[in-house]
């Protein structure tokens, strides 16, 4: 009895770890130790709690750009307020230029391979011999004496004399200095670009200031070392800046320039007073003025000062070469400055494009988001970059020499504008975690990047976005690909990882899981609840369901948490219609389905010599009965059927509904809503919509039953191309393979390749 008790039990526990089992499987099953346990910070609605706190930091610096020797100098003062419940021993502060100290971790950690060709940039990451990094000469507190500091690659533990306790500030200072990068040898999300034709440089100067960390609730000091990929995690805070530059350089900058009269002409200034009330933009320096600048080359300094307020970083550019241009955008009551500084050899491109698209990229993100708070946004022309700081970013895209430029420089440069200004709403608004969640700030920025190219202009060729642009990296090696819900620093293909396939994720979201009214509505709640705020993908995830009505944890999961891919196919069409019951209709058409089901043997077996057909005695009333034959009872019976149905019954039987059974199978792993058109004899079509949860109990084959009131020549799976579905040749019905086309040419010798602007004007000529 124990050995059959103790059978029992083993057999019990074995079938709860199955069941369990089966349960952890279940695409469908709610998220749960995946998020953080809602709090009194951040609540299970994704709202901001009502003990939410953030830290606030503000600086006051001296900024010289030397020139002559590619130098920063700095000197800063900075208040750190602690709006936290917690008392605090140090603080700690980002170093990021430390990245290309000698010393830097980064080059430790990357790997790499000997090539027959070698770029500078390679060659340096082997053996740097760039001697960059903060040269930190001192940290002090108000009053000048020395705080103990301690340096930790990109990261810097600064003392206190005492406890930070909560509701207190505490102000130090910080100088330093460091050497620019050359941005085109060794590159960099900021440094120098050198114009050797003009003995010139173009500075886009960023990280260039001991930046304070994030301290929250979600991990506390967020101090994680920068390695060069994962972005930047700052606090909010109010900025004076006094940036000394040559005195013919014209600077570009987060915040409001604050002594005008002192650096720009009167003609400047009346441009730009022009320029508010605008219908397009305003040129403040022309060409013709800029390249007097390039020549003339003044030996003296200026000082331009910038104010900005509630930002939570400051980047600036400096040139002789600049171009600049402005238009005002109107928010209610309130004017923003788009502008655009650029050199020469950005023309005529963006002269033609650059504010333009910063005024849409203003525009269409306000529409989806809030409306843009900041006085300015500024786009700055800089050789094979693109990058965002509050204001300000920077972006690359030039023609060529003869002015002429191909459609992929035309729309990769708009593109990228977009971009980085977007960046302005996610992450230097909506501030997220750079340094953990890259694609909370890039795939959101870059769904919204699409909507915007699509307001832009008609067919604009937008290359993230829609779903059947995704499916070639999602139905991809799994070995080459990790889930979103990776850290920055360890996620394969990084551009499809983190911009590309939330993105897409986002737009499908958009237009199939929920639809456009739901998912706009939940996305700018999203938005206006962590404008100037620290959200993390939990706060993201709830609030979208919160605000709509939709239960997405299934999609979260499968797309943010899987490298799971959509494969769906029609693994079994079978069309029945209901019998009327009449054998003069039922018998004809039985016997003409029999006809067709003749396999080889029956076909080949026609006109054989068979016995009944030599001996008559053989033959009986089974030999010659006609099961299609209709008789007298046939029409009897069915006449007796018609009688005993009521009106009901009757409607159904003549209602000439068609019953179409497909089978489904889930090749792929992630579950997706069904989307099914029609195709019927008469022209005409019908779509059919089946929400996701149709895959609730089985998440590997489901079958169900569509019924139409006209026959249907042909079904077909994921018509409109939303599901991001990495097979097609599987859905359709009946079966029909996609060709692949292949271009047939002659080997080109390189460099002979031409823009199409350039071939224009050649077959103009033969004209």
């Amino acid at each position: 009895m124990k050995k059959l008790s103790f059978l029992f039990l083993l057999l019990l526990a074995f079938g709860m770890v199955e069941a369990q089992e089966n349960i952890n499987k279940n695409p469908f099953r709610q998220l749960g130790q995946e998020l953080p346990t809602p709090n009194s910070f951040r609540t299970a609605s994704g709202a901001p709690g009502h003990e939410y706190y953030q830290q606030r930091a503000d600086y006051d610096m001296e900024i010289e750009l030397d020139d002559e020797n590619q130098k920063i100098y700095g000197s800063e003062e900075i208040t750190y307020y602690n709006n936290s419940p917690d008392a605090l021993s140090y603080l700690w502060v980002q170093l990021d230029q430390n990245v290309r100290a000698l010393n830097s971790q980064s080059y430790d950690v990357s790997s790499g391979r000997m090539n027959d060709r070698m770029s500078f940039g390679s060659l340096e990451r082997l053996h740097p011999s760039f001697d960059g990094g903060f040269k930190v000469e001192h940290v002090k507190d108000a009053r000048g004496s020395d705080l103990n500091y301690t340096v930790n690659y990109t990261m810097m533990r600064v003392e206190l004399p005492s406890y930070l306790r909560p509701g207190q500030k505490f102000t130090f200072q910080i100088k330093w200095w460091y050497n620019i990068n050359d941005r085109m040898k060794i590159g960099g999300r900021s440094g120098y670009e050198y114009f050797e034709e003009d003995d010139n440089y173009l500075y886009t100067i960023a990280q260039f200031f001991p930046r304070m960390c994030v301290y929250n609730d979600v991990e506390g000091w967020q101090n994680k070392q920068f390695l060069g990929r994962g972005e930047f995690a700052l606090p909010f805070g109010d900025y004076e800046v006094a940036i000394t530059v040559p005195s013919d350089h014209v600077v570009a900058s987060t915040g409001e320039l604050q002594n005008a009269s002192s650096v720009m002409s009167s003609a400047q200034r009346r441009r730009m007073r022009e320029a508010e009330s605008a219908s397009k933009p305003v040129m403040i320096i022309t060409e013709e003025e800029a390249r007097k600048n390039e020549k003339d080359k003044a030996k003296g300094k200026k000082t331009w000062v910038f104010k900005a307020e509630n930002v939570r970083d400051f980047g600036f550019a400096s040139s002789r070469k600049f171009l600049w241009d402005a238009q005002g955008v109107k928010f209610g009551n309130r004017t923003v400055m788009a502008m655009s500084f650029y050199p020469k050899e950005g023309n005529p491109l963006w002269e033609k494009y650059s504010t333009r698209a910063v005024v849409q990229t203003l525009k269409t993100y306000s529409k989806f988001t809030f409306d843009y708070p900041y006085p300015v946004a500024i786009s700055v022309n800089a050789k094979r970059i693109g990058m965002e700081y509050p204001m300000i970013c920077f972006n690359f895209g030039r023609p060529e020499a003869d002015g002429t430029y191909s459609d992929r420089t035309k729309y990769g440069m708009i593109g990228v504008i977009i971009h980085e200004v977007g960046h302005n709403y996610f992450p230097m608004i909506v501030n997220s975690d750079e340094r953990q969640w890259t694609w909370m700030d890039e795939g959101l920025n870059t769904f919204l990047q699409y909507l915007t190219e699509q307001e832009f202009e008609e067919g604009y060729p937008s290359r993230r976005g829609p779903a059947y642009k995704i499916t070639d990296y999602m139905g991809g090696a799994k070995d080459g690909q990790m889930p979103i819900m990776t850290n920055s620093e360890s996620i394969y293909q990084f551009g499809n990882n983190a911009y590309g396939k939330p993105a897409t994720a986002l737009n499908v979201l958009r237009e199939t899981v929920m639809g456009r009214e739901l998912f706009d509505y939940a996305f700018k709640e999203y938005a206006q609840r962590w404008m100037f705020k620290h959200p993390t993908p939990a706060d993201f995830f709830r609030t979208m369901e919160d605000a709509s009505a939709v239960d997405l944890d299934w999609f979260w999961r499968g797309w943010f948490y899987t490298t799971d891919h959509v494969d769906i196919g029609m693994e079994k069409v079978t069309w029945y219609q209901p019998s009327t019951g009449d054998p003069e209709v039922e018998k004809p058409m039985a016997k003409e389905r029999d006809a067709l089901d003749r396999d080889i043997s029956d076909i080949r077996n026609q006109g054989m010599d068979r016995l009944t057909d030599r001996d008559p005695e053989a033959v009986d009333f089974y030999t010659e009965y006609d099961p299609y034959k209709v008789d007298a009872l046939d029409k009897k019976e069915y006449e007796d059927y018609i009688r005993s149905l009521n009106d009901d019954e009757k409607a159904w039987l003549n209602s000439g509904y068609n019953y179409y059974e497909i089978t489904f199978k889930n090749h792929g792993g992630l579950v997706m809503p069904l989307i099914l058109e029609f195709e019927f004899e008469d022209g005409t079509t019908e779509v059919k919509r089946i929400p996701a949860e149709i895959w609730k109990m089985n998440d590997k084959e489901v079958t169900k039953v569509f019924v139409t009131d006209k026959p249907a020549l042909q079904i077909t799976l994921d018509p409109f191309r939303e599901l991001a579905d990495v097979d097609m040749n599987n859905n359709y019905w009946p079966p029909r393979m996609l060709p692949t086309r292949f271009e047939l040419y002659k080997q080109r010798s390189r460099g002979s390749s031409e823009n199409l602007m350039q071939r224009d004007q050649r077959a103009k000529e033969l004209e």
